[in-house]
């Protein structure tokens, strides 16, 4: 009965995202109902103790990263820099390779360590720009910037500093740069089968005679009469940003140490800071400042009369993309503490072959959480001695132990109550039963990836 109230709560939670009701409110009801249903007398301090604390805390270190952001996407958009590199890349590549370069955009971005919700805000204003004007639907960019920026750079690619990709090395003594050539395999399966996907139906929308559409939502804002800039200067922000998140990634350790002792006149006690838990979040937001000057520095004479209405768009739409993520940590915080997640994570320790067992353990609480990073830590915490000692056993190498919870984590985490992809829906104008689908779609080849992964170890050896 404890695993059925805790998969009710998902699956409320699940309906209400795809219906379109506010993930803010629903989350929240849907995790104090599997608390009362579980211990009445827990509510209340369930929703001030772990849902709030969660969310807040949340909010605490990414909020800023969600503002700028937005902030970089919305100048992005009002400076005509997005329709400038969009026009340069159909004028060499034709309208019909849109697809695949909002795909390499994305890729480029995560790949340099950009945080996903930022790729979101700052790749859209091109992506809008590039399907309007090659006539390809605007319900495909969610699951195009989805297979950029949400699957083979955020875990599959060696090297990665994505979140996902970190995380196993604390557990298996790894590093980022683990099993490259399963890694390399399964980027390479997620992309192509994946661009195949999108082509596919790409194909069936023009048979059906769709277009890109009308009276749509959330629509970039660039004058259709500017005289665009040039496609490099229009191109910089970007690179800067990428450039310089790793550099500041590198920087920040070696100005202010491990730890940091803030002790300020009118403090009563000094405010210590763990500078290795931060850094990368301090690194992306130094870099969007950046990327933001230059946009204003080189084109404010455009963007000046906009920017007044253009900021509060941008500070909005931050805003319920961060409450909105932020209640589903909250949830999936709540539900991994009921005694029905705890039984099911017990229950897939039977699973007998260590790979696929530590496949199937991550990717279902990825999902259940609807959170990578989320779902992965709570897995490899409860079972990772359990999955070092059945490799140990079967002389498989802990680098594959990395890959393959790496790659999981990003299988069914993309489910529709997941707060990247409620954040990519409301920030495209789109509601799940426009775009999920295809979404979806790309959320089953990561899930699949995984296990091709896994067969090309067994029938090769290859790491």
């Amino acid at each position: 009965m404890s695993v059925i109230v805790a998969l009710a709560a998902l699956a409320l939670l699940m309906l209400a995202a795809y219906r379109g009701y506010s993930v803010i409110l629903f989350a929240p009801i849907a995790a104090l109902g599997a608390v009362l249903l579980t211990d009445p007398g827990a509510v209340a301090p369930t929703f001030s103790g772990v849902f709030m604390e969660k969310m807040v805390g949340f909010i605490k270190l990414y909020f800023p990263v969600f503002l700028l952001g937005a902030v970089f996407g919305k100048l992005i958009e009002l400076s005509g820099f997005s329709r400038s590199i969009v026009s340069a890349a159909i004028r060499l590549l034709g309208t019909r390779q849109a697809m695949l370069v909002i795909v390499l955009v994305c890729a480029l971005l995560t790949y340099g360590g950009v945080s996903l919700f930022v790729v979101v805000f700052a790749v859209y204003p091109f992506a809008a720009e590039m399907f309007r004007q090659s006539d390809i639907p605007k319900r495909l960019i969610p699951a195009t910037i989805a297979l950029g920026a949400f699957s083979f750079t955020m875990d599959a690619l060696p090297g990665t500093p994505q979140i996902q990709n970190i995380i196993p090395s604390s557990f298996f003594g790894t590093n980022a740069w683990a099993a490259p050539w399963l890694g390399l395999i399964g980027a390479l399966f997620v992309l192509a089968a994946g661009l195949l996907y999108l082509q596919r139906q790409l194909r069936k929308a023009r048979a059906a005679g769709e277009g890109y559409g009308s009276e749509l939502r959330n629509e970039p804002e660039t004058a259709e009469n500017l005289a665009l800039p040039n496609p490099w200067l229009a191109l910089s922000p970007l690179l800067l940003v990428g450039v310089a998140n790793l550099l500041f990634t590198r920087w920040i350790p070696a100005l202010y140490g491990k730890t940091h002792s803030l002790q300020l006149a009118g403090m009563a006690a000094p405010v210590q800071t763990d500078v290795t838990k931060i850094t990368a979040i301090w690194a992306v937001e130094a870099a969007l400042l950046l990327g933001i000057l230059l946009v204003l520095v080189s084109s404010f004479r455009i963007v000046r009369s906009k920017l007044a209405e253009g900021s509060k768009t941008a500070v909005g739409g931050s805003l319920l993309a961060a409450m909105n993520t932020a209640s589903e940590y909250g949830f999936g915080a709540v539900i991994a503490a009921l005694p029905g997640f705890l039984v099911l994570a017990d229950a897939l320790k039977s699973i007998p072959n260590p790979l696929v067992n530590e496949a199937i353990t991550v990717t279902l609480l990825a999902g259940i959480t609807g959170s990578a990073s989320g779902g992965m830590s709570i897995a490899l915490a409860a079972m990772s001695n359990t999955f070092i000692a059945a490799a140990n056993a079967a002389q498989i190498p802990l680098e594959v132990l990395h890959r393959v919870a790496a790659m999981a984590s990003g299988g069914m985490d993309t489910l529709p109550h997941n707060g990247a992809v409620i954040t990519l829906l409301a920030v495209t104008g789109l509601t799940h039963r426009e775009a999920y689908k295809d979404i979806f779609g790309i959320t089953l080849i990561k899930t699949l990836a995984v296990f091709v992964v896994i067969g090309t170890f067994y029938a090769t050896g290859l790491v």
